[in-house]
């Protein structure tokens, strides 16, 4: 099987090498023409995972048709902002496995990346998301994810990304796994503005966990299934992403609080939770259910609330049984 990667940022670099290293023939888009150029002659993506080496098997490239030119299927992991212009200058592929994580608030409700791209494509896509930082994963460090979509393409991406540090589990629960891939990096930001004020570990749990209800909430109410959300697409990502040095999202929290600006904060790459706060809380306000720790993230990065008057308001709200 032959295979394309498109998005040469970090988590796209990863899941490619992760191909590669296998020995499935794997062609890398990458957007500008000189990071494709640096990586071929580089073999390593020093901008985003320096350090990782190339593995024959990849090639990268900066044209679209010689990317996708005999590809069985290709993986979108690209920035949730460029996923439409993205697809719009690429030559379609026979199905998708998107790697994206983020949220689409417009007149059609909530959409997920992998609803996007099978609209825009017209063509089967399964999701791929759990707790999978890509440093670790290009290094080859054991962890798990989720295949969701049709089952028989579902288990051909089981087949096809697991190996002895990458263990893939099926779900047909496309639409929850995605949910959780949002909504954790908005807790996540959260996360990081607790170690950002230094309020502690019991501050942080106590945030993470009535967070996660609101996850459960947030995702039930939009048709995901619960259980979905208690597994490696909701809690297992939650739990990398909201305590990881890694986690660009948490990071982002953490200076929010501290004074940098959102420009300076996606400097080196998108903070995905900046912009699925915002569909959340609009989402929220339209339908009418409380979604709290995304209230108070939307109104510290997007409105500018001081942190600890937002910490206060969600101290201070009613008592209330868990």
């Amino acid at each position: 099987m032959r295979v394309a990667v498109l998005g040469a940022g970090a988590w796209g670099t990863a899941l490619a090498v992760l191909l590669a290293s296998k020995g499935v023939p794997t062609r890398l888009w990458a957007r500008r023409k000189a990071q494709a150029e640096a990586l071929q002659a580089m073999r390593e993506n020093r901008d985003y995972l320096p350090g990782v080496a190339i593995p024959a098997y990849l090639y990268p490239t900066h044209d679209p048709e010689e990317a996708l030119e005999g590809a069985e299927l290709a993986v979108v992991a690209v920035p949730s902002k460029a996923l439409r212009e993205t697809l719009a200058v690429l030559p379609p592929a026979p199905w998708y496995v998107s790697a994206t994580k983020g949220l689409f608030y417009g007149g059609e409700g909530v959409r997920t990346p992998a609803e996007v791209v099978e609209a825009l494509t017209q063509r089967p896509v399964v999701a791929l998301s759990g707790p999978n930082h890509a440093e670790e994963v290009a290094r080859f460090l054991p962890t798990a994810s989720v295949a969701a979509g049709p089952e028989d393409l579902a288990r051909r991406v089981q087949a096809l990304f697991s190996g002895p540090t990458f263990r893939v589990y099926t779900s047909r629960d496309r639409r929850g796994v995605e949910l959780g891939g949002a909504v954790k990096n908005v807790l996540a930001l959260a996360a990081g503005m607790v170690d950002g004020l230094r309020l502690g570990d019991n501050a942080k749990a106590a945030l993470l966990t009535r967070g996660l209800r609101e996850m459960v909430r947030f995702g039930t109410a939009l048709g995901g299934e619960e259980a979905t959300f208690y597994g490696l697409a909701g809690l297992g990502d939650l739990l990398a992403t909201a305590y990881s040095l890694h986690s660009r999202n948490r990071m982002a929290g953490e200076n929010l609080v501290r004074g940098v600006d959102r420009e300076a904060l996606e400097a080196r790459g998108v903070v995905e939770g900046l912009y699925a706060v915002k569909a959340m809380v609009a989402w929220g306000k339209e339908q009418g259910v409380e979604l709290p720790v995304a209230e108070a993230v939307h109104r510290v990065a997007h409105e500018g609330l001081d942190p600890l008057a937002a910490l206060k308001a969600l101290m201070a709200r009613e008592p209330k049984e868990e």
